[in-house]
């Protein structure tokens, strides 16, 4: 992202035809696009077996369905900041509103996985730039003194994207078809297309420096690489495939040459360095990457624990998981009046800490428990995540000049995709791993001389004596151990959550000269 002697903006004050803004309306069309892209960035994981019977496709296959999305937006995502300066923001949020609706309409349409796969490659890129130019919108549209406000509100439709996903999803495919979990975006983007164009009024055009077009390949081979690594790592049996070990290879030496470019390029790069050596900036984007790794991490865990071991109902378990947005919303809503009276800091803290103690409870979830435990824990781990959420994109962006705003929400972004992939791929393996070796010491004392698996105290429907009997304690054992590999994940990203703490020290509160001088440089 090349340096840049203006910013892509919009009406902030009074646009250039002497019109006023009307930032109700601007918001709600902005958090109806944000919405719409979190959502399907999580919609389509319920409606993954009715696709793979609709279109005839293996379970390895129907997964290029969710990664090829994540992998084009991953890529796209840093070319976020070159457009919106070179083109404004406004015209570069309003092709990406219609190409993703477009797409969408186009995936629900698709009649082969191949035909499928392409849209939503073509989904994931018009999408990319959806998240990032809102919050850049947002940021410019408001003064400094409301930006904890306004974060506040796009933050709620960030968190919510991903929260509701799974439960729309879920009923839509089981009322209607899978393919209504892509027709669903069309009445919203629409929507969306006709307010940022009747609403959003581009004030001036910024002017960058040439296209970076070895800096955005270096970055993009060693974004797409790397997520397809950890997409496909597990299938590939990791390390003892060639295909991983090309993917790491190429995504090390793109890296390499990517750091060494940004580097040594000074002006010309494709990442102003500018960014990287701001304090607040470099902390926070850390701090977010390790934030995706929660929010993916259970969202992809919960479902699956619940519609594989417990039973539940494909509508019930994304219902389960609707109260989260609940905690959410009430947190973003608090914080957004505690910033300014209490130290930002201490309110990211306060958020991790309660996120770790849902972390806590989520440990002790059990194949016997009910639903309230389940429920309470969402609603925590929400209220927690509210809690950073906000104050973390406040305090990133504090310190950073204006004209460096919509290259930092798109990193921004990247680093929580980058967090969100990471995550997924960590808590699969892992659970898959220790779901074998717990399963291996579970059989150890399942013996036919052990008095303790015989009649009385052993379940006829466990004999040993028949091929049904051992199926079905096998399947027992299998389930048993699959808990416990679900549990130690649990604990694995409250860990995470603890080690990320430190963080915190690195960040700087804003003071009242840092205030004005981003009114000044706006």
């Amino acid at each position: 992202m090349a340096q840049q002697s203006g910013s892509g903006g919009l009406a902030g004050g009074a646009p250039a035809d002497g019109r006023a803004p009307n930032n109700v309306a601007i918001t709600a069309s902005i958090i109806a696009a944000t919405i719409m892209q979190g959502v399907d960035t999580t919609i389509a994981n319920v409606a993954l077996p009715h696709i793979q019977g609709s279109l005839s496709c293996s379970q390895d296959e129907v997964a290029w369905v969710i990664t090829s999305y994540i992998v084009a937006a991953a890529i796209m995502t840093p070319l976020t900041g070159w457009l919106a300066g070179r083109f404004g923001i406004k015209y570069v949020f309003l092709i990406s509103v219609i190409g993703f609706t477009a797409a969408s309409a186009m995936c629900g349409a698709a009649t082969s996985l191949a035909e499928l796969v392409i849209d939503r490659v073509l989904q994931g890129i018009c999408g990319a730039a959806l998240v990032p130019l809102s919050q850049s919108t947002l940021l410019q549209t408001n003064p400094p003194e409301k930006h904890a406000r306004a974060m506040a509100v796009w933050g709620t439709g960030t968190m919510l994207g991903p929260i509701i996903g799974p439960a729309l999803g879920g009923w839509l495919t089981d009322n209607f078809t899978w393919r209504w979990v892509f027709y669903i975006n069309l009445p919203v983007g629409v929507l969306c297309a006709l307010g940022i164009t009747v609403f959003i009024h581009e004030t001036r055009h910024a002017h960058r420096e040439r296209f970076d077009v070895f800096g955005f390949a270096m970055l993009s081979l060693t974004v797409g690489a790397v997520q397809m690594m950890l997409d496909r790592g597990e299938l590939k049996d990791w390390f003892g495939s060639g295909e991983i070990w090309v993917e790491a290879i190429v995504a090390g030496l793109a890296g390499y040459l990517f750091v060494v470019h940004t580097a040594t390029a000074g002006g010309r790069s494709f990442l102003s360095r500018d960014l990287i050596k701001d304090a607040n900036f470099a902390a926070g984007v850390i701090l977010m990457f390790f934030i995706g790794i929660i929010l993916n991490g259970t969202m992809v865990l919960l479902p699956t624990m619940m519609q594989v071991l417990m039973n539940y109902p494909v509508v019930t378990a994304g219902f389960v998981t609707a109260p989260r947005g609940v905690g959410t919303m009430v947190a973003m809503f608090l914080v957004a009046r505690l910033i300014g009276r209490v130290d930002t800091r201490l309110v990211i803290l306060t958020g991790l800490l309660i996120t770790a103690i849902s972390l806590w409870q989520m440990t002790g979830f059990s194949l016997n428990m009910g639903m309230n435990l389940l429920l309470v824990s969402g609603i925590v781990q929400g209220f927690g995540l509210g809690f950073v959420f906000t104050p973390l994109s406040v305090v990133t962006f504090a310190t950073l000049p204006r004209h460096y705003l919509t290259q930092g929400t798109a990193l921004f972004s990247l680093m929580r995709n980058i967090g969100g992939s990471v995550g997924v791929s960590i808590v699969e393996a892992l659970l898959i791993h220790n779901t074998q070796i717990v399963h291996s010491r579970l059989v150890e004392h399942l013996r036919p001389d052990n008095p303790l698996v015989q009649a009385p105290w052993f379940p006829y429907a466990y004999s040993f004596t028949s091929p049904d009997g051992i199926a079905a304690l096998n399947a027992e054992v299998t389930r048993q151990a699959s808990m416990v590999a679900y549990v130690d994940n649990f604990y694995l990203m409250g860990i995470i959550i603890v080690v990320s703490l430190p963080l915190i020290l690195l960040l700087r509160r804003p003071g009242r000269g840092t205030k004005a001088a981003a009114v000044a440089v706006d």
